[in-house]
């Protein structure tokens, strides 16, 4: 009786608060509307499809669990699909967000013109899709590709290397280019982080004992930017799973044997050249599954920095 009392007080209290800050809540009405429009919606769909055959000409038929069936026991290409996504992300996930961190934090401490400029050499980057144009030429398969030129007059080959069209290459490749695009938004959030921590914390930190910049590092600054960390986190682990525009662009889709196939591409496969939404939303769902457990772990994980 108690525990129900207590529900329906703390019920009542909330119903009140909403009352109090009814103007707030109409203001956020209209994002919370498109939100729920334009993700919430757009994601219980997808979860209801992927238990459906549907090809967008036919009403969708519910077929259970065969979508999932085939997706993980029947298809080869999707096996291999999660193999080279694992692949990339283990290399680009945390590879991206450690050197997003690590460059942010050698930064931080210039004057603020010389920051300026090295955050946009840092960040251009990543917004400049036009040059992937500039990797295609370096690794060029035939023999006026720099990458063939450079090991021809070293002598280290003989032919030019088919570096975006032989498997032995493609995913090597596709992780450099995406590194040293990874310099993103949560580039951005480090930095912008770094410059907000309270420059007193590290003169008491001095007075108790902490004695050089990486006792600094783990102890006053790392925790204090820990929102910063988790959003970058976040980016990272959604552009590494998220992967398809770099290694359809390098090495064009289909690729090879399939070595540069990776699970979004495989989502694009199905979605929108065989219309089969189902199967796709199949996939879709077991994407969305694995980032939402892998961000679980990265919070549990990074409650635990500084300490």
């Amino acid at each position: 009786m108690f525990l129900k009392a207590l529900s329906k007080d703390l019920f009542t209290n909330k119903l009140i608060q909403i009352k109090k800050s009814w103007r707030f809540y109409l203001c956020l009405l209209p994002f919370m509307a498109a939100f729920f429009l334009f993700t919430i919606l757009p994601v219980i769909r997808s979860v209801i499809y992927s238990f459906c055959y549907y090809n967008v000409l036919q009403p969708a038929q519910f077929i259970g669990l065969d979508n999932y069936k085939n997706l993980l026991l029947n298809d080869d290409v999707f096996v291999k699909a999660v193999i080279n996504t694992v692949v990339f992300a283990v290399f680009t996930g945390p590879g991206g967000y450690l050197l997003s961190l690590l460059l942010a934090w050698m930064i931080n401490d210039f004057g603020r013109t010389v920051r300026t400029i090295l955050v946009v050499i840092f960040y251009a980057p990543s917004i400049s899709g036009q040059l992937y144009v500039i990797w295609q030429l370096i690794f060029s398969g035939d023999s006026q590709g720099y990458a063939n030129v450079i090991l021809t007059q070293l002598g280290i080959i003989n032919e030019p290397i088919q570096w975006l069209t032989d498997p032995t290459y493609m995913m090597t490749i596709c992780i450099i280019v995406s590194l040293w695009m990874s310099l993103g938004a949560g580039f951005l959030s480090f930095v912008a982080g770094f410059q907000g921590v309270d420059k007193g914390l590290y003169e008491a930190a001095a007075i108790d004992g902490i004695t050089n910049r990486y006792q600094e590092l783990w102890y006053i600054t790392l925790p204090a930017i820990r929102p910063q960390m988790m959003f970058g986190a976040v980016m990272s682990i959604t552009a590494a799973f998220g992967s398809a525009t770099i290694l359809q662009t390098l090495c064009g889709f289909p690729s090879t044997d399939y070595a540069a196939h990776t699970i979004v591409t495989h989502l694009q496969d199905y979605g929108t050249i065989r219309y089969d939404m189902g199967y796709a939303c199949a996939i879709s769902t077991i994407l969305f599954l694995v980032m939402v457990l892998l961000n679980k772990y990265i919070q549990r994980m990074l409650r635990g920095v500084g300490q």
